[in-house]
């Protein structure tokens, strides 16, 4: 008897981002959570995670700072609160993994961000 196999679409980067951001706004982005947003299993997502060339912790990471790049300029949310947001124990280890990435500290990131757009007006 021969096996057929279903064959799965393979969501882009950009769909799996998409649908990180999505789960990080209603709470924190897990992987299960995440794949079936997309429709197919976690062991499937993690696959054509893999032959992109990425993993899942990758992509949170870059959504993640991504996200917290747009909230430090674009809003007033102090960084506890933008931490929280995105999945941080707390204020502090959300800054030392911004520093870590960025290699500036989150509120300097906001001033130089804030100093850029009023010198632009």
């Amino acid at each position: 008897m021969r096996r057929i196999m279903k064959r799965v679409s393979t969501p882009s980067r950009y769909a799996v981002r998409a649908a990180i951001a999505a789960s990080l706004r209603q709470d924190r982005a897990v992987l299960r959570q995440t794949a079936h947003r997309l429709g197919i299993s976690a062991r499937s997502l993690q696959r054509r995670l893999a032959e992109m060339g990425t993993t899942y912790a990758e992509l949170v990471a870059e959504v993640r700072l991504d996200t917290a790049c747009h909230l430090l300029a674009e809003s007033d949310e102090n960084i506890a609160d933008i931490a929280a947001r995105l999945g941080f124990a707390g204020a502090s280890s959300f800054s030392r993994n911004f520093a870590r990435l960025m290699k500036i500290q989150p509120n300097v990131y906001r001033r130089q961000q804030s100093n850029r757009t009023n010198g632009s007006k």
